[in-house]
């Protein structure tokens, strides 16, 4: 990873309210296993079917700090991007997310506060039949530029 030149994400003086970025992603069964087996979540909601089939769910479903996490890559990997920080957020999971379920999550940019250095930024995701499976609003800090001498050290991400 260190050979491979990297590019710091959004600074803030790069960024528009209205700035957006869509990501898609269909949450397989390989995914599942290898959060539950990360986090020790022995759940059973979350792999047994016989279990989830006598729940009003019918089926087991995926964990909603999973589909987070989903929020929280796109924020990290593209909008503000490498070098951000998540500081705050409040989610809301409307609807449970079945295996092998494509989602579309959508971050928007709706406030930046240059003083403070963060952004506002709103998410929104959907399953495949177009209904919200989770909405939520977040803080995040973007990437600082490295301006100290030693920080030609960190050239890889530039």
């Amino acid at each position: 990873m260190i050979d491979k030149k990297r590019k710091l994400g959004n600074l803030i003086n790069d960024l528009q309210v209205g700035d957006s970025y869509t990501a898609v992603k269909i949450i397989e069964d390989r995914d599942l296993l290898l959060y539950l087996g990360l986090t020790n979540d022995a759940n059973p909601l979350y792999i047994q079917h016989d279990y989830a089939s006598q729940t009003p769910y019918k089926q087991p479903i995926v964990p909603s700090v999973m589909v987070f996490g989903m929020v929280s890559q796109v924020i990290s990997m593209h909008l503000p991007g490498p070098g951000s920080h998540i500081t705050q957020h409040e989610m809301s999971f409307p609807k449970p997310v079945f295996h092998n379920t494509e989602v579309k999550l959508t971050i928007e940019i709706i406030a930046i506060d240059e003083k403070n250095h963060r952004v506002a930024l709103s998410a929104i995701g959907y399953d495949t039949e177009g209904e919200v499976i989770v909405n939520g609003k977040l803080y995040v800090c973007p990437a600082y530029k490295p301006n100290s001498l030693t920080a030609s050290s960190l050239e890889n991400f530039f």
